[in-house]
């Protein structure tokens, strides 16, 4: 879903405040609930084995507003006034709790607050914890710590704050989340079921934990024609033809199935996406009902991609907020419009181009998507 937007910063930060969108701006910090962690346990009312019933009455009531499968065994219930997210196992039992980072639950393990703080901090807490009690710590698939024997696996979020005049907009700094688990998902909380069909992050990048940055002097710097191309790729290439342009192949590819499981065998494998980490790209194809894909967008990679410029504007490696302060200044110095993408992504009307935010370990830099006109991005 893309927003169009005539009033720059204003009106644009406002349209943010969609249906999905958890409306954690109408909370106010100290409203926002403290519970306790007993680790494979429960944390703060909701036990590990709960049916939905019970969860909902353990939460005041509180009702699953986004929901998939509850009743029916592996099923999922998001409560948007918690900030939770509860996943159930086959026999409708409570196995995992997702807490948000902006509003949800500020969980605490010990006297550890989890949630709603700098990532790196929190890593170093849950590290000093773990030694003294002799347990482990790993690195999770999005470079966070993840600790078996006590059923938590720790994520981050951009942090999101309010305009002086009580418009949301996306801040330069990640906070922390969690996942927190019972005894049957602690040795592989995001790869195992029914976690993976609430969250599949096995197209997500993995992250080792850190996350280095390419100096500017190191990138390429790269010309880009609105709706036709970017640096050397051209819109409507094939998969073959990108690599031959970038002299490099994919790192990674991913792909679907037409059908879709259980029926994966079935129909032609059909590519979405190439990643390749040399360059700091990602080619983004477009299949329909001709083969074989060709190129539909491109993904500028905010901490190792080549730099592109925009009306003087470095839209590449920078912060977030700067970037979307230079384009809103932009459109309105001319009355143009901005448009939003599915993430908040800021863009200017008829470019068909988005700058994302793309994390650096505690705090995020600006990256790029470039579309060609007919692609339709999702996020």
């Amino acid at each position: 879903m893309i927003r169009k937007i005539t009033g720059g910063r204003r009106q644009g930060y406002a349209e943010r405040s969609w249906g999905f969108v958890v409306r954690w701006w109408d909370r106010k910090p100290e409203e926002r609930a403290t519970w306790r962690l007993e680790p494979l346990v429960k944390v703060g009312p909701l036990r590990f084995g709960m049916n939905p019933d019970e969860v909902a009455s353990a939460l005041d009531g509180a009702v699953a507003h986004v929901s998939q499968g509850l009743g029916s065994g592996m099923g999922w219930g998001r409560y948007t006034k918690w900030g939770v997210t509860a996943v159930y196992g086959e026999n409708n039992g409570l196995v995992a709790v997702s807490i948000d980072a902006m509003d949800g639950p500020l969980v605490r393990l010990g006297n550890i607050d989890l949630i709603a703080r700098t990532p790196s901090e929190v890593r170093a807490d849950l590290q000093d914890l773990a030694l003294r009690q002799k347990v482990s710590v790993r690195v999770n698939w999005s470079g966070d710590p993840e600790v078996e024997a006590w059923g938590i696996s720790m994520g981050a979020a951009q942090e999101q704050g309010l305009t002086p005049e009580g418009y949301v907009q996306r801040l330069d700094t990640m906070i922390t989340s969690t996942l927190v688990v019972g005894p049957e998902l602690a040795k592989n909380p995001y790869g195992s079921e029914p976690v993976s069909r609430w969250r599949d992050v096995r197209d997500e990048p993995p992250h080792p934990g850190t996350w280095p940055m390419r100096a500017g002097q190191e990138r390429q710097c790269w010309d880009w024609t609105p709706l036709e191309s970017v640096g050397p790729l051209r819109f409507g290439m094939k998969p073959q033809e990108v690599a031959a342009a970038l002299s490099e192949e994919p790192t990674t590819r991913h792909g679907r199935y037409p059908f879709g499981a259980p029926w994966e065998d079935l129909g032609q494998w059909v590519l979405q996406e190439d990643r390749f980490d040399h360059v700091g790209v990602s080619a983004h194809y477009a299949s329909g009902f001709s083969w074989p894909p060709t190129l539909g967008a491109v993904t500028i990679h905010g901490r190792t991609g080549p730099q592109v410029e925009f009306a003087g504007i470095q839209l590449i490696g920078r912060s977030v907020t700067t970037v979307d302060a230079a384009l809103t200044q932009h459109v309105e110095e001319r009355d143009i419009g901005l448009v939003l993408g599915c993430g908040g992504d800021l863009g200017v009307d008829g470019l068909n181009m988005f700058v994302r935010a793309s994390r650096a370990g505690d705090v995020l830099v600006s990256e790029a998507r470039f579309c060609q006109e007919q692609w339709e991005d999702h996020g």
